[in-house]
């Protein structure tokens, strides 16, 4: 029988999307919706067999994703989430109430797939086996079905238009904030990235989202024009000023403020931190007004959105590594992209001044190495000239075991590039010790620049 080790080899073995090919001269692989379609028809369609929520965006989908997920989980709504890419292990991205697929579940289901993937293949029904992600995603509908959920939260992978999880019929589409991110596929615009998101949208469906960069508000007005939709402006709950409660900063302070739901002030307590975590609980807010409404036209669901609930759920969500406090000093944030690392810049920014301050910083090679360091690299600065910053330190080391990771001469070259004095050590275990020697009690430790950075960080953090 096939082990959870044996699947999750095997699984790798197909080669992650976005890594390089080792022929550097090879096509790139195209992907095609209708492959997923043949893999998910000969597996019995199990997409169908519940309500789907589809979350497409550049940063903010996976919070939107899992707030959205808590509160519905918290109505007693059986709930499904799908997330990636994952911190640990790759079965964190398949969830029930979130409660990880079991590994003797996911050997079973990738067997079956993999063993359908085979047939179709040798049938001529399909030209090539299916991708990491598309099995990956074949799993997770068969593992919800057999679970017989309510409702899925599905968070697109790349993209939106040719990505696995699109061939769902969604019962509300989501839209978070778009930036420029994975442009070797999605395009060099923020228009084209745009255009490939909104392939999520459906003819009389509903969209859920907010206003935001123009060239992206354009080009999904435009969609949305075209196609009938009802779209909903998540905006109602973004909070006033005057709502915000300001509780003490450990070290940044929780989003603890109130909005109005259906006429009544509703708490928001929420452990995500960062004034950008606003806009995802408003989008899941939103979402989850928009389910309610489609549960009043449905007998298939009976579970009710009551303001205790939404509360319970927001307060319960869990999504690590987004701005995220382990106590003494360590701070965890993915940031994997220059949006992300705007974000973050904003959240340092609330860190007391005079707080001497060590990053941790890597990246994959795919990312905007230049961009990213020139946003980050400058708040750590110890040459600048300012006497906050005289103490501080940048370490960079290499993420492990990841095809994609930016070599040690790169980061550092970039380090050079922006006059930023930095220095490498050979891994992140290195790196995270040497912060913690040279980092003093009062000071702070923040590693950013990747999820597959922080899940290790986070890793070495536990068991130090």
């Amino acid at each position: 029988m096939l082990t959870y080790a044996d699947a999750v080899d095997q699984l790798y073995a197909l080669g992650l999307e976005l890594a390089p090919s080792a022929d550097p001269t090879a096509p790139r692989r195209k992907f095609d919706l209708a492959h997923m379609r043949t893999l998910a028809a000969a597996l019995g369609d199990p997409q169908t067999q519940y309500s789907s929520v589809l979350i497409a965006g550049t940063n903010g989908k996976g919070s939107t994703a899992a707030t959205l997920s808590s509160i519905l989980t918290a109505t007693g709504a059986r709930t499904a989430l799908y997330t990636s890419p994952h911190l640990y292990h790759v079965n964190e991205r398949i969830q029930v109430d979130a409660l990880p697929i079991p590994d003797e579940a996911f050997a079973r289901l990738y067997a079956r797939v993999a063993e359908t993937s085979k047939t179709l293949v040798a049938e001529a029904k399909l030209p090539h086996l299916p991708s990491f992600f598309e099995v990956l995603t074949a799993i997770a509908f068969l593992h919800f079905a057999e679970q017989q959920i309510d409702i899925a939260v599905l968070e697109v992978g790349l993209g939106g238009r040719l990505d696995a999880t699109n061939i769902v019929d969604p019962l509300v589409s989501v839209l978070t904030d778009i930036a420029l991110d994975h442009q070797d596929y999605l395009g060099t615009t923020i228009t084209a990235i745009t255009r490939e998101k909104v392939g999520i949208l459906r003819p009389g469906g509903t969209l859920v989202t907010l206003p935001q960069h123009p060239e992206a508000n354009q080009a999904i007005g435009e969609a949305a024009a075209g196609l009938d939709l009802h779209a909903i402006n998540a905006a109602d709950y973004i909070p006033t000023p005057e709502s915000i409660q300001h509780d003490a900063p450990n070290p940044l302070p929780r989003n603890h403020y109130f909005v109005t739901w259906q006429g009544q002030p509703l708490e928001v307590d929420s452990p995500l931190p960062g004034q950008h975590q606003q806009r995802n609980i408003a989008l899941a807010l939103a979402t989850a007004k928009a389910i309610e409404i489609s549960n009043k036209l449905s007998y298939k669901m009976a579970y009710r959105l009551t303001p205790a609930a939404i509360e319970a759920g927001i307060r319960n969500t869990s999504w690590p590594g987004r701005l995220e406090f382990l106590p003494p000093n360590l701070l965890l944030d993915v940031a994997h992209n220059p949006a992300g690392a705007w974000t973050l810049r904003a959240a340092i920014t609330q860190l007391p001044d005079a707080q001497p301050r060590t990053l941790i910083f890597s990246c994959l090679r795919d990312k905007d190495l230049d961009e990213m360091t020139r946003i980050l690299f400058p708040l750590f600065d110890a040459s600048s000239g300012d006497p906050a910053r005289a103490h501080d330190h940048i370490i960079l080391a290499p993420i492990p075991n990841n095809p994609r990771a930016a070599s040690v001469e790169d980061l550092l070259a970039a380090a050079h590039r922006q006059d930023v004095p930095a220095h490498a050590v050979p891994h992140l275990e290195a790196a995270l010790a040497q912060a913690q020697a040279i980092t003093p009690a009062h000071g702070i430790i923040l590693a950013t620049g990747s999820v597959y950075l922080v899940g290790e960080i986070r890793h070495l953090a536990a068991h130090a």
